[in-house]
């Protein structure tokens, strides 16, 4: 690929990543004002803990920052992320918390609905939306998010349920202390939240390819100067044209698998790819990094 190209390739990745971080940073902003905040929903994650302390050093007489305390919980896990993951990542993941706020301070929004279950059902979908728009663009929305992706890229598989287990934990404590309706809602709502990302984000699932085809050499060689993930050949027999033909077998992250189609079908037209979902899967595989 000549230079020329991989510059502009780096401008427009540098663009989307900027298109998602703004889009989400603004839907953060709406969603507060039009469905968390009519319905009195509990914080979770870094920003409930830091809410959960204040209250608690409250009922002992003292004060604590919860604008400080957020800082403080954010900072190291950004830094972490930063060494680990990609200072790309975290500057548009702080980047995005900004504008969150910006936004949040700056723009008004009505309600939609007086009904709590309907601020619920939408605000739960858009929030796991926004969130999904912010990860695909290469970023996050901070707080737990870094984490779970740090913790994802490490062990190359999602941990969203545990990070939903992590803010039902927060919740409860404020069930138990402070009353039970808000924080039963408040975990609906995650709840929600956490179903959406699973269902639309899929950088860490893993899918079996099973590939048939006539030109097992061309693919082969193509596939593993584009990919690097390991790739098996047996030679077989087709069972209704009695023609000799190849099977190759790969496993491959999920968001791969339209370009590695595309460039198969682009080697042998007449390919068959077959999709199986991998359930579990042990040995060496390559995750490509986050950019």
């Amino acid at each position: 690929m000549r230079l020329q190209d991989l510059k502009k390739n780096k401008k427009v990745r540098f663009a989307y990543t900027l298109i998602s971080v703004i889009v989400a940073a603004y839907m953060q902003a709406f969603i507060i004002h039009v469905f968390i905040e009519p319905s009195n929903l509990l914080s979770s994650g870094f920003t409930g803990v830091a809410l959960l302390i204040s209250r608690i050093t409250e009922l002992f007489g003292f004060t604590f920052s919860v604008s400080l305390g957020m800082i403080a919980l954010n900072l190291p896990v950004a830094i972490l992320c930063y060494r680990s993951i990609s200072p790309k990542f975290t500057f548009f993941s702080l980047l995005e918390v900004f504008l969150a706020s910006f936004f949040l301070n700056i723009i008004d929004f009505e309600p939609f609905f007086d009904d709590i279950l309907l601020n619920i059902a939408f605000g739960g979908f858009a929030h796991g939306l926004m969130t999904v728009i912010a990860l695909k663009g290469n970023a996050s929305t901070g707080g737990t998010d870094f984490i779970a992706l740090y913790v994802s890229n490490r062990k190359g598989k999602s941990i969203w349920s545990y990070v939903f287990v992590f803010n039902t934990c927060i919740l409860i404590i404020f069930g138990a202390m402070f009353g039970w309706e808000h924080a039963g809602y408040s975990i609906l709502f995650q709840f929600i939240s956490t179903k959406t990302i699973d269902s639309f984000y899929h950088r860490y699932e893993r899918v079996t390819l099973q590939i048939t085809t006539l030109k097992a050499t061309e693919i082969t060689n193509a596939y593993i100067q584009h990919y690097r993930h390991g790739i098996s050949c047996v030679k077989a027999i087709g069972g209704y044209s009695h023609q000799e033909m190849w099977l190759l077998h790969t496993v491959v992250s999920a968001y791969e698998i339209q370009d590695i189609v595309q460039l198969m079908r682009e080697i042998d037209p007449h390919v068959i790819v077959n999709v199986v979902k991998t359930e579990d899967f042990f040995g060496g595989f390559y995750q490509a990094p986050i950019d």
